[in-house]
């Protein structure tokens, strides 16, 4: 990845169209997973550019970290937390707190829609290079893996979050900061798992990290189905 971004605004252009453009064909599919209570989208374009903000926030502090801590293992758990940490504090500050969410189930919508900002910036940047080197292929190939990839990482793990939250809305204030961690420590090691198995792997076996990314997405949603009929049994209460 570039250490400077170039001055090219063709190349700059080119990497955030094709970094947001996954983003935002998966938040099109998790909105529909929301149909009977659509957000407002005022809010949801908010949350998805703090979301996309929370990455030039967090890369300083990873860099920080990497001048203290020289176990590689060590520094990926670190390095996933921090951007778990990160998604979870722009969103409650900007989208969480707002009157809007005042269902468990839009708890995951925001929490999904600022992870998805968060990858469409973190797409681009991975984009940078290839694209200004002219190398179509090498574009192709990356921006393929992102976003079979670390696009949906990034919403399920959001999403674990975002359920964490929806399923204590109702309790007190001790439960849902508990709720929040379980949430954050679910999020960081579906993370970092994620980052172990893509560095022992590599591309060749990529197919298999991807399926255990579809198999925490499928629980994602059924977990998200369950929030929907919590909030419709709270509203008949």
């Amino acid at each position: 990845m570039f250490e400077t971004l170039p001055n090219d605004p063709k190349v700059l252009g080119l990497a955030l169209l094709f970094g947001i453009i996954p983003a935002l064909v998966w938040l099109w599919v998790w909105l529909k997973e929301d149909d009977g209570h659509p957000e407002p989208i005022g809010l949801l374009t908010l949350t998805f550019i703090i979301g996309m903000i929370s990455v030039i926030l967090v890369i300083p502090l990873q860099q920080l970290v990497s001048n203290f801590i020289f176990d590689e293992k060590v520094l990926v758990v670190v390095w996933a937390a921090l951007e778990e940490v990160m998604k979870y504090g722009v969103v409650a500050l900007v989208a969480l707190k707002s009157t809007k969410a005042d269902d468990p189930v839009d708890f995951v919508i925001y929490m999904i829609t600022g992870a998805l900002g968060f990858a469409a910036l973190e797409n681009a940047l991975f984009l940078l290079e290839p694209i200004y080197l002219k190398d179509a292929t090498v574009s192709l190939i990356t921006g393929n893996l992102r976003f079979l990839g670390a696009t949906l990482l990034h919403s399920v793990s959001s999403g674990i979050v975002g359920i964490a939250l929806g399923l204590s809305f109702h309790k007190n204030w001790a439960h849902k900061k508990f709720h929040v961690i379980i949430g954050l420590l679910g999020a960081t090691l579906l993370h970092s798992v994620f980052n172990f198995l893509i560095m022992s792997e590599g591309d060749g076996n990529s197919m298999k990290v991807f399926a255990f990314l579809w198999v925490i997405s499928v629980i994602i949603s059924m977990m998200f189905e369950r929030l929907r009929r919590l909030s419709y049994w709270y509203k008949k209460q």
